[in-house]
Order: C-alpha cells, then structure tokens, then sequence
C-alpha cells in the first residue's frame, strides 16, 4: 500500500502502500468475502493510491484483498493481507516523485497508464476473539476487516495508531514499458515496502511509474 502509498483505512500509510480506503466492493458474498481456504476471506475492492509523499491520489486500483488469520500461542493473531489487481493512472505528479525516494524516478505521469500491482501488509492482532463467521461490511478494507473479525477491543500493530516494530509490508507496481500508439514510460516499476507503524515506521520507495 500501500507503506505511504497505500493508505490503508486504518490509516497506516501517508503516501503509497496508501491503497486509500475510498473504495467500493462488490463481493458478491454479502461481506462474509470467498472462502480461500482455513482462515482466509477474500474480497474484490475498488481503492485508490497516493504518491509516496502523501500528496493526493496518482491511481485507481480494481483489488483483490485476501486476509489470511493465524492464531499464535499466546492467544494473539497474525495478519496478513494480500494484495493483488490491476492500477490506472490519473494525471499528475508521479507517484514516486518525492524526496524520500533516492532512487532513479520520473516527474510526471500521464493520465490512462494500466499495469499490475501485489503485495502484503502483515502484522499482530491482540485484544480481540476471532470470529471465522463474522460478516464485514461490503468495503472490508483493514479496520473494518480487524473490527468485525476480532470485535471492537482488538488492536492491529499496522493500524498507524499504534507504535510497533512489528508490522512489515512490500508493495509492487509494473506497467508495460510501452503500449499500443503511446509513447514509452521512462520508469515503470515502483516499489514501496517497509517496517514498523506509527513513530517507528521506516519506509523505503524504489523506482517510479513515470512518462516523464
């Protein structure tokens, strides 16, 4: 998400893995999500994303969002959610275009650019009692999916209130280096991962989705 990028509606990320908690969903499944197997709710989301400087939203994203549940010995939870879809981009600054990105980036990108997009955010739920048959609101974006799931006491290390070293993440971002009658993108590969949430997040970007 993301971890700026991808704003998680717990709000962990500022900028990108800032998957932005603006999204619908359509499920199908009247928010129980797909069963994937032991523990795991998949859900199909409309989001968007922000630059990894937190500046306003570079991208729409059709998601699909797996949660994975995994109960530790000391009755506390692990979770893990998987991202993966498709991204269109809006005009604008590029989403890599920002200070703390040292990597190799562009300016701008243009408005209609398509790729791929997946990744993981993965922390600690505690305070809470997982429920498997709970149903999420359509939109079960992190929060939601914490809350419903674990009930209203639970915490999640990945929730941005909350200072952790915990919580971990990695987002990827390609587009083709060119498509038909367009002209070719100058960087096309954008990562955003990091460590930590809160006061001791440390996030790194790489790359860029850029034409110029």
């Amino acid at each position: 998400m993301h971890m700026r990028r991808m704003v998680i509606v717990c709000a962990l990320l500022v900028g990108a893995l800032t998957l932005v908690a603006s999204g619908l969903a359509d499920p199908g499944d009247k928010g129980k999500g797909k069963a994937q197997g032991k523990n795991k709710f998949s859900f199909t989301l409309t989001n968007t994303d922000n630059r990894c400087d937190g500046s306003g939203v570079w991208a729409t994203l059709q998601e699909k969002r797996t949660y994975q549940v995994h109960a530790n010995a000391d009755g506390t939870f692990r979770l893990r959610r998987v991202s993966k879809g498709t991204f269109t981009t809006l005009p604008g600054t590029s989403p890599g275009n920002c200070p703390a990105n040292k990597s190799k980036h562009g300016k701008l990108i243009r408005a209609g650019v398509t790729g791929r997009f997946g990744g993981y955010l993965e922390g600690t739920v505690t305070g809470g009692t997982f429920n498997k048959n709970a149903t999420c609101i359509a939109a079960c974006f992190t929060g939601d999916f914490v809350s419903t799931f674990f009930g209203a006491s639970a915490t999640f290390t990945c929730d941005g209130a909350t200072n952790s070293t915990d919580c971990k993440f990695n987002f990827n971002y390609t587009a083709p280096s060119r498509a038909a009658n367009r002209p070719r993108l100058i960087v096309r590969h954008w990562q955003d991962r990091g460590k930590g949430s809160g006061t001791t997040l440390k996030e790194s970007f790489h790359g860029d989705i850029a034409s110029s």
